[in-house]
């Protein structure tokens, strides 16, 4: 008779292992913070929102013989020149904890500092400020300064030229009585990239 010789199978070979018996893995890793230099390149990215040429609002900080520092919400302050912060008499107008727009000029010169300009960003605001009145035929105040060639010169935030022809509607024989004068004035015609203003009074006086 033959012998059966199929051998038993192993007991052990199909056993699942228990879940709960498997080797203890620890806990999830964690994963690794931004190194110092991410951080630097994540707040310099928030800083690009500000450009060059573009009017900012800012805070005085310090105001020293030579400049003044304004808070501009960027890594350092800027720097303006003394002088755009003087009266006509030479008197100091800025104020720590002043508000004052100004003009990004560049972000970092050849030293690594901030360029700022007042004088400049008034301006700016300025020829906006015409271009409106311009547009929507509006009048602007301005202070006549002096006699010039044809007429007289007139400060509306920025030189502007007022025709002997557009003084009043009748010839004015003596424009010299008119410096210091503030008037309402019409906008005849601009010029940016000239620098170019011609106003009027006689249409105000017509209208």
């Amino acid at each position: 008779m033959a012998t059966d010789h199929t051998e038993n199978p192993d007991p052990t070979d199909n056993v699942t292992e228990d879940p709960e018996k498997q080797e203890d893995q620890g806990p999830p890793k964690e994963e690794a913070a931004p190194e110092g230099n991410n951080f630097l390149e994540l707040y310099e990215e928030s800083l690009r929102t500000i450009q060059e040429g573009e009017v900012v609002r800012g805070e005085i900080v310090q105001i020293d013989k030579e400049y003044v520092l304004v808070d501009i919400g960027y890594k350092s302050e800027g720097q303006i020149p003394i002088h755009e912060f003087q009266d006509e008499n030479g008197n100091i107008t800025a104020k720590v904890g002043e508000k004052v727009d100004v003009l990004l000029e560049r972000k970092e010169d050849e030293e690594g500092i901030i360029i700022l300009s007042k004088e400049k960003a008034a301006k700016i605001k300025v020829w906006d400020q015409i271009r409106e009145i311009y547009e929507r035929d509006g009048t602007i105040k301005g202070v006549i300064k002096s006699r010039v060639k044809g007429g007289l010169s007139v400060d509306v935030g920025l030189p502007a030229f007022l025709p002997g022809s557009q003084v009043d509607l009748r010839p004015v024989r003596d424009m010299d009585s008119l410096v210091g004068t503030e008037h309402e004035f019409k906008i005849v015609k601009y010029n940016k990239r000239r620098g170019n203003i011609v106003l009027s009074r006689r249409a105000i006086l017509e209208a």
